[in-house]
């Protein structure tokens, strides 16, 4: 059967292969808010030990980016990630076995999630580097599949953990994200790809700063990396939303239906931008933004379910828009050999100071209440969206490179198509 102009990219095999492991792990993931909130609650019903938790995962893969962005451009990515998902698979595994057999304790969950976010540090990068070696110049194509395949992930995963939740416990759902892991592994232990010969190697420190100078000159990059620092720090939704929907919506169930709402949001958003290339990316992707404050502000209220699962879907459009649009635009404008470290960078800078608003959320909402903090995170994201829109560069950028940079980027794919 003929596939349709906009999946042109799955004719690639080895794009198959790195889309297949995507949907796997990212199914897996999807089963993790709705499983690890209600691990800890179950626990110890702290929203404060649920923001320490989740602060591990992110301090953790944080710490590790930088280092992990040098990594993926000096050795293969592939091979990268390969390792960090069975350093992935045994911890999640470790954990939900503990929890299984009802000996799991808050110090074991921190540990996990913490071997579970150094892994992430060295996966994402090298994984932002592989796709365009795998996708060539259907890189919109690419991202919004594998995109796609992260709201699959948001629908079918809740769906699967609040039922486990419910029926057997978290532990059970925890155990599908430790074997998606493995099943990443195994396809991505398939692909083949040779990229060009490497430069001539440098000192560590060396190489990060000419990662770090690929960003400085960039306006449109720094100020969405640091845009984003401070709209990720603001983490009320994910500390408190699950705290509203046990005290108010109906428990795990209402939380994985606002989760999954998400997911079909994002697959709606991946169906427009198959067919849609934005003349301006980067405004669209942060005009609509504003959107995904909503489900914050109704979680305040607190508004009927139904009303804050309507809102999720089309939160998650928004969220596919700029996601997928900001880094297909980061991989059409960065030199192919410094796109690890570039995008170590801006997963950095974006998630640098999310342990600090996860840890502090449950301490904020027991000083002001539960909805004022919703409220308070809702208008400051709306004003960080606001000073994004008043920067130029993001305003004027177009979705390719234009003049020299555009050549020099047609020379270096076709160097890379040589190596392969």
């Amino acid at each position: 059967m003929r596939l349709p102009s906009e999946l042109d990219v799955l004719r690639l095999r080895d794009f198959r292969l790195v889309f297949g492991a995507s949907v796997a792990s990212l199914v897996g993931d999807g089963v993790v808010p709705v499983a690890l909130a209600f691990a800890v609650l179950d626990l110890t019903g702290s929203a404060t030990d649920l923001g320490i938790v989740l602060a591990a995962r992110v301090v953790a893969l944080v710490s590790s980016l930088l280092v992990g962005g040098v990594v993926g451009d000096r050795v293969g990515r592939r091979a990268v990630m390969v390792a960090a998902d069975l350093v992935r698979l045994g911890a999640q595994a470790a954990i939900g076995v503990l929890l299984v057999s009802d000996d799991a304790t808050i110090a074991e969950m921190f540990v996990s999630q913490a071997l579970i976010g150094a892994a992430s540090g060295f996966f994402n990068p090298a994984a932002s580097g592989l796709i365009p070696m795998v996708a060539g110049d259907r890189l919109q194509q690419a991202n919004t599949l594998k995109a796609m395949a992260m709201a699959a992930g948001n629908i079918v995963g809740p769906a699967i953990s609040g039922a486990l939740v419910v029926a057997t416990g978290p532990g059970a759902a925890l155990l599908i994200d430790a074997a998606s892991y493995g099943i990443s592994a195994l396809l991505l232990a398939r692909v083949h790809v040779t990229a060009p010969a490497p430069a001539p190697r440098q000192r560590f420190g060396v190489e990060l700063r000419e990662g770090f100078a690929e960003v400085r000159k960039r306006t449109w990059v720094w100020s969405i990396i640091a845009c984003s620092a401070f709209w990720n720090m603001l983490a009320a939704f994910s500390v408190l939303g699950p705290v509203v929907a046990k005290d108010s919506l109906g428990g795990p169930a209402a939380w994985a239906a606002i989760l999954a709402a998400e997911g079909i949001g994002w697959l709606a958003g991946g169906v427009a931008l198959l067919r849609v290339t934005p003349r301006r990316p980067l405004v669209v992707a942060s005009a609509a933004s504003a959107v995904a404050v909503v489900p914050t502000v109704l979680l305040a209220v607190p508004a009927p379910l139904a009303v804050i699962v309507v809102a999720g879907l089309f939160a998650g459009v928004t969220s596919m828009l700029f996601n997928t649009l900001f880094e297909t635009t980061l991989q059409r404008h960065i030199p192919r050999h410094a796109l690890s470290r570039v995008s170590s960078y801006d997963w950095f800078g974006s998630l640098a100071l999310q342990p600090i608003g996860l840890a502090l959320m449950g301490p904020l909402a027991s000083a002001v209440g539960v909805s004022a903090a919703l409220y308070l995170c809702a208008g400051l994201k709306l004003l960080t969206l606001c000073s994004l829109l008043a920067v130029k560069d993001i305003r004027t950028l177009g979705p390719f490179p234009e003049g020299p940079a555009a050549a020099a980027a047609s020379a270096e794919l076709v160097n890379e198509r040589a190596g392969a």
